[in-house]
């Protein structure tokens, strides 16, 4: 006898709830359609299944006996849908595309994507997000295809990348901070406060940020390291120390309690769509950085 799964499927969750009513809320169908689809599977099982009750319904014997058989074939059958699906976009063909926070910037992702699908409508975009501390957001170890990133890169050479935006650099620092109260701030007055550091795995990215080459040769003091967006205004709002921050993503911690302020005496900071060099002649890799440089150019 032919048993279909949906069958299968509403018998285990009537199983499951012992009751019709929440079983058909968890299913997304009506009552009487759920109960005429058990009486149905009943007849063709030639069993009754569940005893009616006054506040539910219980397994009987022969549904006792087939609801672990009912699971299993219903675990199978969600594993070959997956891998039907993992086929299907393999065949369509997967595009990774790894950050660290969300590039913003007045929507340049959605518009990347909507570019990119338009040639491309049966290519899988996936995002993934990536800590702070892999200043390459999944490219160094393949988790990625392409990624935004901030430059300097460790290892520079392994990688090519189209500049998104080029944006000053910020310090942002609690508003209570003495600093806060000017409209702009000489880099030298921050040379002496203890600054947020990003996780030392981040290499020159760490460094950059720290603004090492305007230092002419003095450490930096450290007040704390972060690793999302989240740290950074926990640490800020608890006065751990100030960071530089890009313009574009200053938005993201000036939350209540923290501002920023235009720095003199800083370079601009450097946003970029990257990819390692050796996928540069990859169809898809070549048509999402021409999409983004489309969106993102002048």
């Amino acid at each position: 006898m032919d048993v279909h799964v949906r069958d299968l499927r509403y018998f285990a969750a009537v199983a499951e709830e012992l009751h019709f009513t929440r079983a058909a809320e968890r299913l997304y169908v009506s009552q009487p359609a759920l109960s005429k689809q058990v009486r149905a599977l009943e007849r063709q099982l030639g069993v009754e299944l569940f005893r009616r009750e006054p506040r539910g319904v219980a397994l009987t014997e022969a549904g006792a006996a087939l609801l672990p058989y009912a699971r299993r074939v219903l675990d199978v059958w969600e594993e070959g849908a997956a891998a039907v699906e993992s086929a299907r976009a393999a065949a369509r063909g997967t595009l990774v595309v790894g950050m660290s926070t969300s590039p913003g910037r007045g929507g340049l992702l959605p518009a990347i994507r909507s570019r990119f699908t338009a040639a491309h409508p049966d290519t899988v975009l996936r995002l993934r997000q990536v800590s702070w501390e892999d200043p390459t957001a999944g490219l160094a170890d393949g988790d990625a295809d392409v990624a935004f990133v901030w430059l300097p890169l460790p290892d520079a050479d392994r990688y090519a990348w189209t500049v998104v935006a080029e944006e000053p650099r910020l310090v942002a620092l609690p508003e209570s901070h003495p600093l806060a109260a000017l409209t702009e701030v000489d880099f030298a007055d921050l040379a002496e406060e203890p600054f947020l550091a990003l996780p030392a795995s981040a290499g020159p990215l760490r460094d950059y940020w720290l603004a090492l080459e305007e230092r002419g040769g003095r450490a930096p003091r450290v007040g704390a390291e972060i690793a999302s967006t989240e740290e950074t205004y926990e640490a800020l709002v608890a006065g751990l120390g100030v960071c530089l921050v890009a313009t574009g993503n200053a938005p993201l911690i000036t939350l209540g309690g923290v501002v920023t302020r235009p720095v003199r005496g800083l370079s601009p900071s450097r946003y970029a769509l990257a990819w390692r060099a050796e996928d540069g002649g990859r169809p898809l890799v070549r048509a999402y950085a021409e999409a983004c440089g489309r969106v993102s150019g002048p």
